[in-house]
């Protein structure tokens, strides 16, 4: 696997670091440490701090190279990350709030958005990584985000819950409720959701990991929060998809967003994959 770590020494790319160690607890990968100055002056000195934060990432067994540029930060991420192929890039993130549509910087969200590998955020200060929350909408789409967490579990020596959260219907539909709720036979009944969750669990464990589904009904940035409470999870994974068109950065839905907002432990932004293709609307029209 190979990991794109960015710092620029400040506290949040310290999480990003530690965090780091503890997902390669149990393998290795290919590391760069990219250090990006804003300003000329700070390449040394952030050369210096990344030295002793590499220490750290050593003690992983990791092949680990460090770039050190100075400039915007967002260009500098996306050239390193159109000249390598990563699987990974990990960030720090900072807190700018409570309120508002964005309560992280700015750049946290540029990252997730023009960076083409999937992004693994350091919110919090994470001292294990025991268990992962798979948030799933249930379609095969999000097949490719589930193998890499899977991936990424064994390495860490994590558990995988994958939630799906369904809206709560009507007090009449209560026998609906239980047999959603009731997950085997719910596999069973041979609906789409019951097979894609099958197939994702399945895809976990041949990974060799120990893997289950949570069904909850409700809002759903409630009930995953519930979830990450109720669960103890250590990591919540949640989506983005590829915008159509030639121009290619990624669409973080509503959910994604206040996910990053208010989780207090760190959130990978996993890249789902290509949206189904529309024909155009005249071949929608006349069906030709």
């Amino acid at each position: 696997m190979k990991i794109l770590l960015c710092s620029d020494g400040t506290p949040p790319s310290d999480h990003a670091a530690r965090l780091t160690s503890l997902l390669l607890r149990q393998c290795q990968a290919s590391i760069t440490l990219l250090g990006i100055a804003e300003q000329p002056r700070d390449e040394e000195p952030l050369r210096a701090a990344l030295e002793t934060e590499m220490e750290s990432l050593r003690a992983t067994g990791s092949a680990i190279e460090l770039v050190v540029h100075p400039g915007d930060p967002i260009r500098q991420i996306v050239d390193l990350s159109s000249a390598t192929q990563f699987d990974l890039t990990i960030i720090g993130a900072r807190s700018k709030g409570a309120s508002g549509l964005y309560w992280r910087s700015q750049k946290t969200y540029e990252v997730i958005k023009v960076v083409p590998a999937h992004v693994l955020v350091a919110v919090g200060e994470c001292a294990q990584l025991k268990r992962f929350l798979v948030c799933t909408g249930g379609k095969r789409f999000i097949d490719d985000a589930v193998r890499l967490t899977g991936e990424l579990a064994r390495c860490a020596g994590a558990s995988v819950t994958l939630l799906h959260v369904m809206a709560e219907p009507p007090a009449i539909y209560a026998d609906l409720v239980a047999l959603e709720e009731d997950v085997d036979r719910l596999i069973e009944s041979g609906s789409e959701l019951g097979e894609n969750l099958r197939a994702e669990k399945e895809i976990l464990e041949k990974l060799g990991l120990v893997a289950e589904i949570r069904i909850r009904h409700g809002m759903v940035l409630e009930e995953v929060f519930r979830e990450i409470h109720e669960g103890h999870h250590d990591l919540v994974v949640t989506g983005s998809s590829q915008t159509r068109g030639p121009f290619r950065h990624y669409i973080m839905g509503d959910l994604t967003r206040s996910i990053l907002n208010r989780a207090n432990c760190p959130v990978l932004v996993a890249r789902a994959g290509k949206l189904p293709s529309r024909p155009g609307f005249l071949k929608r029209l006349f069906g030709s």
